[in-house]
């Protein structure tokens, strides 16, 4: 569940609260108890990374590639087998 930022326009008391996607937006303000809570705009507080994820969407200059340009040495060969006679 995500954890949303609201803001009081009456009183500016700010909270936080642990709610489901498909919740209602809380309206009323525990401090002053007027129906003017409302959410605040804010950035998680993770990041995905790894295949398949956009790594470049809050970067800039050299911190573009999470991953590293260089690629893997092959691995070595397997050793050739010999037949004497």
């Amino acid at each position: 569940m995500p954890i949303y930022e609201y803001v009081c326009k009456a009183c500016d008391h700010e909270l936080e609260a642990l709610q489901k996607l498909s919740a209602e937006p809380l309206k009323d303000c525990p401090k002053c108890e007027e129906p003017e809570l409302v959410k605040k705009i804010s950035a998680a507080g993770f990041r995905l990374k790894g295949t398949g994820w956009y790594e470049t969407d809050f970067k800039s200059g050299a911190k573009k590639n999470v991953v590293s340009d260089s690629k893997p040495s092959p691995s070595p060969a397997a050793p050739t087998a010999t037949t004497t006679s």
